[in-house]
């Protein structure tokens, strides 16, 4: 009997399936019509969704960046409005402060064999954070507690320029951390 569903519950079926082959198989050695097959349904399918493989793991690694940002954000909002500016900055989460190790995605974007899954959602965070932080720096300026002429380059220098530690390799996540805070502090202190 052949089962109908709406297409959003059909698409996150595809997606959540696709997810859990990549992280028992590893992305290289999931074809499409594996995914298909773990689903009972036609290749067809799948492809009427994702026009390929690469697509499909696309809008994975982008659920995964909001999932990162949601956690971002809701750290952000436990900072109590009142805090001085370099309060605030001490108390910011990084990325490293959000992420799970036991997170499907996790496992397979830092996979030390292909870095490429990391960088894409790396990138993928920051598009999805900029605004966030554009956000936050408008209201410290409105509050007084900062004076930011120019948000939107601030914000992105923020969320973009924490790529250079991230991908360090000699340093540990909390030295990362460390610096990160340290020279926010110190740029939005000028």
């Amino acid at each position: 009997m052949r089962v109908t569903k709406a297409p959003e519950d059909r698409k996150q079926e595809i997606i959540d399936t696709a997810l859990r082959l990549f992280n028992e198989r590893g992305y290289e050695k999931t074809p499409m019509s594996e995914i298909a097959k773990a689903m009972n349904v036609a290749q067809g399918l799948c492809y009427r969704y994702f026009p390929s493989k690469e697509a499909l793991f696309d809008t994975v690694l982008d659920q995964y960046a909001q999932v990162i940002v949601d956690r971002i954000k809701a750290k952000m909002e436990e900072i109590d409005e009142h805090t001085s500016l370099k309060d605030y900055l001490q108390q910011l989460p990084t990325f490293l402060d959000v992420e799970d190790e036991n997170d499907s995605l996790y496992q397979i974007c830092h996979d030390t064999q292909d870095t490429k899954f990391h960088e894409q959602l790396s990138l993928k965070v920051c598009e999805k954070l900029l605004p966030v932080v554009e956000r936050q720096l408008a209201v410290a300026n409105e509050k007084g507690i900062a004076n930011i002429s120019d948000v939107s380059t601030v914000a992105s220098f923020f969320v973009y320029g924490q790529l250079g530690l991230l991908y360090r390799n000699d340093l540990s996540n909390e030295k990362k951390t460390k610096a990160a805070i340290s020279f926010f502090a110190h740029v939005l202190d000028k």
